[in-house]
């Protein structure tokens, strides 16, 4: 008999079946198991999936043999033992399969597997019904002809007869209607009366169950009634497990079975059992019992044979077909009358007493019970026993065994038994002639001893050790260990090892991966329960500490620290930060790299790839900026002459090419130049004019063509004096001004002037004077020595310009005056400041030192969030970070640097940081009872261990336990009845840290006061309910998954029943134009009551709920909402498409397996769940299951009366949820009114593939599918099906999308509805052409309007990047909201409704027309419509990376978090494997009351199982990393210009270096031309944007250019590797390219400066020492660093450049140029003076000896554990290097997470070189500053620019810009009264 193939649920175990099991007997010794467990499953029109299980015992292949019917070909496959299953890629739904599959070991085969896979039919409520075309039953021999004359069996001796029929999908229910009719004609020839021959009927297939006993009936005409009545049962054939059934439930005297009365059995089947069915057919015979056997059609005439009494010539029956059934009932009957009668006779000649002696056994009892085997005793019969048969079997189903012991024992051992498996025990008295009845009894064998405290440790990159404690008895252990993503099944390795073996290392993994070890204890062929755990290795150590030096205009030194003694090399890429071409360059084990040939003044990101044998690390990057062309050095002059002089300089570099020289009479005249050749230094200007001042500009021009600043030296002519007489002429001596007349080491308050001395000889002295350039100040005027050529200017105003003056003093007048500006520093505040390393009790500030030299810096840091005063603390000018310790957890401080200066303070740096929270989360108490109580909560990811308490609040009980940091639960005992408790949950830290306890109030259930028990009584319902007025609109697919487990009992079913009722007949429409129900109960398993499209009206409906039967069992909702999913949400259940889907859950307990993972598929996939639970449901559980937010969707009572209570709101809200209208949809994490048109539209990433022109390509991010639309897609769908009931009157159109270079310049329409004459109703249109968007509708009068927005915000749609688009339509205007922000706003009429019977259609070209509609290529990401015009006001734009911010935004598709709870899809089934594993026990169930020892009843339906035990390991939680990219995308326009970043590192301002000389001094002369306003002040770093000028008018914008040829797009790439640099570039450049995130997100400042190291305590501040040249200005610095690009694509040739992106308009040009960088000087020495009091300013004093420097700190321990970033799981923020760990150990520690052992933070951290921080006072004015808040980089929170007073600052930086550089240009202009 073939195996049919169900989609019920199994009722042996809680498999839900596709295929059922085949059951065969354990091989004797050297045979071959058959495989078991037959599934198969259509994966789709024309492929079937057949799988198996593997059976026990060796064995090398399958051989697999298939026929299809009709058509008869048989097929036969050999599969590998590995495969285990098969595919059948040419299925035809319309056949029958009938499969046989035999496990092959060399030339033994084991008995065959049968299977059988329906064809499918539609039209019929079984499922998967038997369909039999060649029965050959025609409708002529359907009923025997009532006309025939039938035999009588007349004797008049009584029988007992029972009938076992096989009610099998393979007999179908057309031939178990002639089945029927043989029963009735078979039943018409005996006498059946109650006092004469009793019928009885069992009807079986995988398991057997009573049709009626043998005193059921007493009149033959109820048993024809019965037959007639007789349900069709469906399922396996397990012939000889329902032989045993009859002889242990039928044949009884409870049953109506009579002692000395013949005892006839008559089997009819179709075909072979699964089963053996020898032992219990013998076992009938010796009790007495005749056995007839009728074969119809495939039975197996041997199996017939052995199981009828002999002789078989009259005992068995064997007939080719159902339909000649009748033709055997004749000769039957005759023969069972006659047999009967002889038996009779037999049994009446006895003339024994039939009494005492045929007595059973009795008390029954089972002892030593252990795994594998236990003790049966039992008190002896009476009489004379010959033998004790003892017959066991599983109680779950299985092959009954037996034990035979002597008469005369009373005792025997069961052994070989499965563990922890319920066994049925039945003991017969067996005599001479007969056996007793049986005596029954039962027991449960033990769970085998599993592992205990499976532990790993010692991991490495590719190893890690487990290690575990022995179980008892075990004869080896089995490690099973795979790594937690999803990948092919071979990931997953073996181990076993021997029993004395406790730890074993495993090898060969994968470096940062995230590994699960299972442990199993084997016991032979047995395995104990698993235990698990999981642990992840190292990750490969990356390079560190990468520094920067030598950084000329061409070349820069790259130096980092080793990774680790394994590292191989190290792989350096280079590339231009706003570049694409990436340079890469091997350079084996070396730390420290010369990069050569680069372009000056170019910023380049680096990135330092550690390379082992298992792959190379995670990029260490940071950038540099090339300097600029050195200008020639030392310009000078000599040999001055009235007509010439000649200039000479130092070469600039060795790669100049040429210098060029111009000069120009200061007094007018024409500018002369000469190209001088690189490799001269000097050069003769002649032809010049006598007395005259000359301004010479000397360029450096290089090989890349870049020109040098510009050097600026003035000098003057000799002068001819000319004394006329009569007799001689004499010419006096020239008198000359001073030359390089320089002023530089400005600070606050001086200013060096220096000069170089011409004719000393002839000069006095000099005068020098010096004034504000205000002139608010008197001039004052100093006399210096001929010898001297310096002079140091000081008390000066700070930030104030000053013009000095150098005259030369003749003994006969005044030589000429050389003029010069300088403009002393600011007080500059501190600039970017930053914050790092934060942990729970400190963070690290950083900042940017301003270009005036300081004082020091004063540190104030307060609470913002907490109780706590305001601190503060002082640090020397050499300090620029700091950290700050001792803070509290979870805090938002407040964080002020003021930079001290001897004239005062700088304005405050404010900011502000928090440190982090060390505490659990969703801390809820569950399990209240009367004397105990159990709290959850989620994990903290850095606690070490917790610190759980319990105390009561009205009295002094208190329980205290320390548990590991794994731990998420724990439960108390022992507590009081009716108390308060207060449970507190305290998170610590390895170190001994410990935060903030969290705590939740519970109070325990009071003892219950016992009530009457009364019977339940049925309340009848009432009348079909009216519906609910919000329901008449209602259009959904909704379903009742409703508790049938045992906790529920019969009195709550009915209230839950009564629920259903008066819940569905709320609703109005019932059937496919309104809402449809569907029903489902689950215990074990789910059951379908019935499906969405069984009842088309209410009526019927309720009548069916009102027939709903209590199922019973135990509670695993997991999988009963995997059964909603899979079979009542099919086509063939009714689901319809663009329905609404609504599931409403209703359970009183936690379920028993796991739910979170189905919970969150259905949710994703768009269903709304809502979760209903009471009495002893899970909280937490219920807020998994159901959709958000949770007040929605969840509802809890404390117990069934209360339903009342909440059915008004539940019915709402499902109504609500299923508007046809605004239907509920999930959305942003949460379920909005609206629709998903991509779902609608099919483009879904399981549905695309449907849909004709459409691909899928990656989106914003790797994790976000987008769809590509070609020209041929033209996706339309009736606009009934979309929107059935039209608009509503206000929604938002949101559309992510972007152009693509192949999108037409003519307009399009987005999304468009038309009606049935393809005239348009309502649309988005774009023109590309004419950059403009509109929308379009019809509004309340039927007048067709339109709005057209335009502008700059408009054409940023057209540049080929994503943007999120929201038009929001109301009554009276059109809003759109580009990229979360709002653009542009226009008036419209109120809009009028549209009709349903046209097309919705996407991409439309509007020029199309009739037929030949084509349609836009573009890509589409998501498209929403939401019934709500505030829906963009409340969207994130998560989806773009220039916006998304992680804390606002819900978790990436596919992301992993960072908890425990979130368990990831499970992993592909594993190979084959050797004895299976036995799943966890499940607890013991209560034991009920003792009862009255009664007589043996009827055999009860099965017991509850047991809840499940411990959770198995968690599913895989761990996304792959992101696959590769495809080709590259066109390039799109610029992005939206971000936020001003923070400001770059500064250089600091030179302080020493040897200042460039100056021209000579030229004579007073008249006004010169209008000079530059003040030379340009020293460098500060790159800052805000200061006051913009005014707008330059804008230039007209070019077209874009060409694309380059887009190659062809790949298939979606596979998970790709974390090494993968290409993927790592593509990415961040993408970033890059996609809305400027850096320019807002500036890397530079997520990574902060390199900390300096800190300095002891200083001394009070000395003299400032010489300053250095000042540095110069950089210009405006680029945007912050964006992650490091990878390798590109093969280009296409670029095009012209494109149009611009959303940049301000630039303001005009400012005057002046930049000045030449002045080298660096050494710092000045730090005094060692102390401060007096403030006394008139005096000449400073010669600098202080240095201080000796501080001892060096310790090296510090290592750091606290590292944390979970979800971004690094999605792939983007790649780049981002975390900042080096001052105090990380290099030493032999560095293999290893310096996070890992830790102990906390160094000792450094508690005992900072700096002085203790003191409180600040209350009236403080840095108290009330503003501050902006600063987040880290190492912590996936964006780290922004102080933006409060940037715009005050960077003016101010301006001006010392303008006043501190040097003139750049040639022909730049000069101050009046200069020379």
């Amino acid at each position: 008999m073939q195996v049919c193939v169900s989609v019920r649920a199994c009722l042996w175990g809680s498999l839900l079946c596709l295929a059922l099991v085949s059951v065969f007997p354990q091989p004797a010794q050297g045979q071959v198991s058959s495989p078991r467990r037959f599934r198969s499953k259509v994966l789709s029109q024309n492929k079937l999936h057949v799988s198996w299980k593997e059976p026990k015992g060796h064995f090398e292949s399958y051989n697999v043999m298939y026929t299809t019917q009709p058509g008869g070909e048989e097929t036969e496959v050999q599969v590998s033992k590995q495969e285990g299953k098969l595919i059948i890629s040419t299925f035809d739904p319309s056949k029958e399969y009938y499969f046989k599959i035999t496990a092959v070991s060399g030339a033994q085969e084991s008995k065959p597997l049968h299977g059988k896979h329906e064809a499918q039919r539609s039209g019929d409520e079984t499922v998967l019904p038997q369909r039999r075309e060649d029965s050959g039953v025609t409708n002529e021999n359907n009923e025997l002809s009532e006309a025939e004359e039938l035999f009588q069996c007349t004797t008049t001796a009584n029988a007992d007869i029972v009938i076992l029929v096989d009610g099998s999908w393979s007999i179908g229910r057309i031939n178990f209607r002639l089945v029927r009719m043989f029963l009735e004609n078979l039943v018409k020839a005996f006498a059946v009366e109650f006092d004469k021959t009793r019928i009885g009927l069992a009807q079986y297939s995988g398991d057997p169950r009573i049709e009626w006993h043998l005193n059921a009936h007493t009149t033959k005409a109820s048993v024809i009634d019965a037959v007639k009545n007789l349900p069709y049962k469906g399922g396996n054939t397990l012939t000889g497990l329902a032989l045993t059934y009859i002889m242990e439930n039928s044949f009884k005297p409870e049953s109506g079975s009579r002692a000395g009365v013949p005892k006839i059995g008559i089997l009819i089947t179709d075909g072979k059992s699964q089963d053996d069915v020898i032992p219990p057919a013998r076992s009938l015979k010796e009790a007495g019992i005749e056995l007839f056997a009728i074969g119809v059609k495939n039975a197996d005439e041997n199996e017939l044979k052995a199981i009828a009494s002999p002789p078989q010539e009259t005992h068995v029956y064997n007939v080719a077909d159902f339909s000649v059934m009748s033709d055997i009932v004749e000769g039957l009957t005759r023969t069972v009358c006659e047999r009967v009668e002889q038996l009779d006779k037999t049994l009446k000649g006895d003339t024994r007493p039939p009494s005492a002696p045929m007595a059973p056994p009795s008390d029954l009892v089972t002892s030593d019970i252990t795994a594998r085997s236990f003790q049966v005793t039992w008190t002896h019969a009476p009489g004379l026993v010959e033998k004790y048969r003892v017959v066991y079997y599983p109680a779950s189903g299985g092959q009954p065994e037996e034990k035979v012991v002597h008469g005369t024992e009373n005792t025997v051992m069961l052994n070989y038994l499965n563990s922890l498996t319920e066994y049925q025990v039945a003991v017969f008295a067996v005599y001479r002639s007969s056996a007793s009845e049986a005596l029954r009894g039962s027991a449960t064998t033990l769970a085998l001893p599993m592992v205990n405290f499976l532990e790993l440790f010692d991991m490495t990159h590719s190893t890690m050790r487990v290690r575990w404690k022995t179980a008892a008895g075990a004869s080896g252990y089995m490690i099973l260990y795979a790594p937690l993503t999803e990948g092919d099944t071979a990931d997953e390795k073996e181990v076993k090892v021997a029993d004395n073996v406790s730890e074993v290392e495993l090898e060969g993994l994968t470096p940062d991966t995230e590994y699960t070890v299972t442990v199993y204890a084997l016991y032979g062929e047995e395995a104990s329960d698993p235990i698990t755990n999981q642990e992840t290795t190292l990750p490969l150590t990356p390079a560190r500490n990468l520094r920067f030096s030598d950084v000329d205009h061409s070349s820069a030194r790259l130096t980092w620290d080793a990774a680790s003694r394994k590292v191989n090399g190290y792989r350096i890429m280079y590339v231009k930060t706003n570049g694409v071409q990436t340079n890469e360059v091997d350079v084996g084990r070396v730390t420290s790299w010369l990069l050569r040939n680069l372009t000056s003044l170019t910023e380049y990101t680096v990135a330092i790839f550690a390379v082992y044998d298992e792959g190379q690390a995670e990029p260490l990057t940071d950038s540099f900026t090339t300097k600029s062309v050195p200008e020639p050095l030392g310009l000078r002059s000599s040999d001055v002459s009235t007509e010439s002089f000649r200039v000479s300089w130092q070469h600039a570099a060795s790669d100049v090419v040429l210098y060029r020289l111009t000069w120009t009479a200061m007094k007018g005249g024409d500018t002369e130049e000469s190209l001088v050749n690189g490799n001269m230094n000097s050069y003769l200007i002649t032809g010049l004019r006598p007395s005259t001042e000359y301004e010479v500009t000397l360029e450096a021009v290089y090989r890349d063509e870049a020109e040098s600043d510009t050097v600026i030296l003035t000098e003057s002519t000799a002068e001819r004096t000319t004394t006329v007489a009569t007799t001689t002429s004499t010419t006096a001596a020239p008198r000359y001004g001073v030359r390089n007349l320089q002023i530089n080491e400005e600070t606050t308050f001086s200013m060096q002037v220096s000069w170089q001395m011409t004719d000393t000889r002839n000069i006095r002295h000099y005068r020098l004077t010096y004034v504000t350039s205000k002139g608010d100040r008197a001039e004052e005027t100093r006399t210096v020595p001929t010898g001297q050529s310096s002079l140091l200017l000081q008390p000066l105003l700070s930030d104030t310009e000053y013009r000095v003056t150098v005259t030369s003093v003749y003994h006969d007048g005044d030589g000429p005056s050389v003029t010069r500006v300088g403009r002393t520093l600011p007080l500059s505040a501190p600039r970017s400041l930053r914050v790092s390393e934060e942990w729970y009790n400190r963070f690290r500030i950083s900042w940017d030192v301003p270009p005036s030299p300081t004082m020091g810096y004063r540190v104030v840091y307060q609470p913002l969030s907490g109780p706590g005063p305001a601190l503060e603390t002082f640090v020397g000018e050499d300090v620029n970070t700091m950290l700050i310790v001792n803070l509290l957890s979870g805090t938002e401080y407040s964080v002020k640097v003021i930079a001290s200066y001897t004239t005062g303070s700088s304005e405050a740096l404010s900011g502000r940081a928090k440190t982090l929270y060390l505490g659990v989360t969703n801390l809820t108490p569950y399990q209240v009872r009367m004397t105990s109580m159990c709290a959850q909560w989620q994990p903290h990811r850095h606690a070490s261990s917790y610190k759980v308490v319990i105390e009561s609040l009205s009295s002094s009980q208190k329980q205290e336990t320390k548990l590991g940091g794994g731990t998420t639960r724990h439960c108390f005992n022992n507590l009081k009845a009716n108390n308060q408790y207060k449970i507190s949950v305290s998170s610590q830290l390895q170190d001994g840290t410990e935060g903030p306890a969290v705590t939740v109030i519970e109070k325990t259930l009071p003892v219950p006061t016992p009530a009457p028990t009364r019977p339940p009584t049925t309340t009848p319902l009432p009348t079909i309910p009216v519906a609910k007025e919000v329901c008449k609109a209602a259009k959904a697919d909704l379903v009742f998954l409703v508790d049938g487990s045992w906790s529920i009992g019969d009195e709550n079913f009915l209230k839950i029943i009564g629920f259903l009722y008066s819940t569905t007949g709320a609703l109005d429409r019932i059937g496919p134009d309104g809402t449809q129900v569907a029903i489902a109960q689950f215990s074990d398993d789910a059951r379908t009551e019935f499906k969405l499209n069984s009842y088309g009206n209410k009526e019927r409906l309720l009548d069916a709920i009102t027939r709903i039967s209590y199922k019973g069992g135990n509670t695993k909702t997991g999988r009963a909402i995997q059964h909603v999913k899979e079979n009542i949400f099919t086509v063939e259940g009714g689901v319809r498409r663009g329905i609404p889907k609504v599931l409403v859950v209703l359970t009183d307990g936690r379920s028993q397996d796991d739910v979170n993972k189905v919970s969150k598929e259905i949710q994703l996939e768009g269903y709304i769940v809502f979760a209903i639970g009471f009495a002893d449901a899970d909280y937490g559980e219920l807020v998994s299951i159901a959709s958000k937010p949770s007040e929605r969707h969840v509802f809890f009572v404390d117990d069934l009366d209360a339903f009342k209570k909440i059915e008004e709101k539940l019915v709402t809200f499902v109504c609500e949820a299923a508007s046809a209208t605004c239907p509920s949809v999930p959305m942003s994490g949460s379920t909005t009114p609206g629709f998903r048109m991509m779902e609608l539209f099919g483009l879904m990433e399981n549905r695309y593939g449907n849909v004709a022109g459409v691909s899928m390509v990656p989106g914003t991010f790797n994790t976000f599918p987008c769809f590509h639309l070609h020209s041929n897609a033209l996706l339309a769908q009736p606009t009934r099906y979309i929107h059935p009931e039209g608009l509503p009157s206000d929604y938002t159109i949101s559309l992510l999308f972007r152009l693509l270079p192949d999108t037409p310049q003519e307009p399009f329409a987005l999304w468009e509805i038309l009606n049935k004459d393809n005239e348009p109703l309502v649309g988005v249109i774009l023109d590309n052409g004419g950059k403009t968007l509109t929308f379009f509708n019809n509004d309340y009068r039927g007048e067709f309007q339109t709005v057209t927005f335009e502008g700059p915000d408009i054409k940023k749609l057209f540049y080929g990047s994503f943007h999120k688009l929201h038009i929001a339509i109301s009554k009276t205007s059109a809003r759109v909201i580009l990229d979360c922000k709002l653009v542009a706003e226009k008036t419209i009429s109120a809009a009028g409704n549209i009709t349903t019977d046209g097309l919705e259609v996407l991409g439309r070209m509007v020029r199309s027309r009739g037929n030949r509609d084509n349609s836009a290529p573009f890509q589409l990401q998501s498209f929403d419509i939401v019934c709500s015009t505030s829906w963009a006001g409340r969207d994130k734009c998560c989806e773009l990376p220039a916006l998304r911010k992680e804390v606002d935004c819900p978790a990436m598709p596919k992301a992993c978090t960072c908890t425990q709870d979130s368990k990831g899809p499970p992993g592909p089934a594993g190979p084959p494997g050797g004895p299976g594993i036995r799943g966890a026990r499940g607890d013991r169930g209560e034991p009920g009351p003792v009862g009255l020892v009664g007589p043996v009843g009827d055999t009860g339906v099965a017991g509850a199982q047991g809840p499940p035990g411990p959770q198995g390991p968690s599913g895989r939680t761990i996304i792959g990393p992101p696959g590769g990219p495809g080709q590259r995308g066109e390039k799109g326009e610029a992005g939206q210009p971000g936020t001003q970043g923070v400001p770059g590192s500064a250089g600091a301002p030179g302080r020493e270096g040897q200042a460039g000389p100056r021209g000579l001094p030229g004579k007073d002369g008249p006004p010169g031309r209008q000079g530059p306003s003040g030379t340009i002040g020293t460098p500060g770093a790159p800052g805000a944007p200061g006051s913009s000028g005014p707008p330059g008018k804008q230039g007209e914008l070019g077209p874009p250019g060409p694309a380059g040829g887009k190659g062809e797009r790949g298939e979606r790439g596979d998970l790709q590797s974390a090494a993968s640099v290409q993927a790592i570039a593509r990415q961040v450049c993408e970033q890059l390219i996609q809305s400027h995130m850096a320019r807002y997100n500036s890397i530079l400042n997520h990574v902060p400066s390199q900390p300096v190291s800190i300095r002891t305590v200083p001394g009070p501040p000395g003299e400032p020492g010489r300053q250095g040249s000042a540095g110069p200005q950089g210009e405006q610095g680029p945007p912050g660093r964006p992650g490091f690009p990878g390798t590109n694509g093969e280009n296409g040739q670029p095009g012209a450049r494109g149009l611009p992106g959303e940049k301000g308009e630039k303001g005009a040009q400012g005057v002046g140029v930049q000045g030449p960088r002045g080298p660096q000087g050494a710092p000045g020495a730090t005094g060692q003076g102390r401060t007096g009091t403030q006394g008139a300013p005096g000449r400073p004093g010669n600098p202080g000896t240095p201080g000796r420097p501080g001892v060096p700190g310790a090296v510090g321990l290592a750091g606290p554990p590292g944390y979970c970033d979800q971004n690094s799981c999605v792939g983007y923020n790649v780049g981002v290097q975390l900042p080096s760990n001052t105090y990380q150990n290099y030493g032999e520690m560095e293999e290893d997470d310096p996070y890992r052992y830790g102990g906390g933070y160094p000792s450094e951290y508690y005992q900072p070189n700096y002085p203790a921080p003191r409180p600040v006072a209350p009236d403080d004015p840095a108290l009330s500053l503003d501050d902006v808040e600063l987040r880290s980089p190492g912590i996936h929170r964006s780290t922004r620019s102080l933006a409060e007073g940037a715009v005050e600052a960077e003016g101010g930086r301006r001006e010392e810009k303008t006043g501190l550089k040097r003139r750049l240009k040639r022909g730049a202009k000069k101050m009046p009264g200069t020379n």
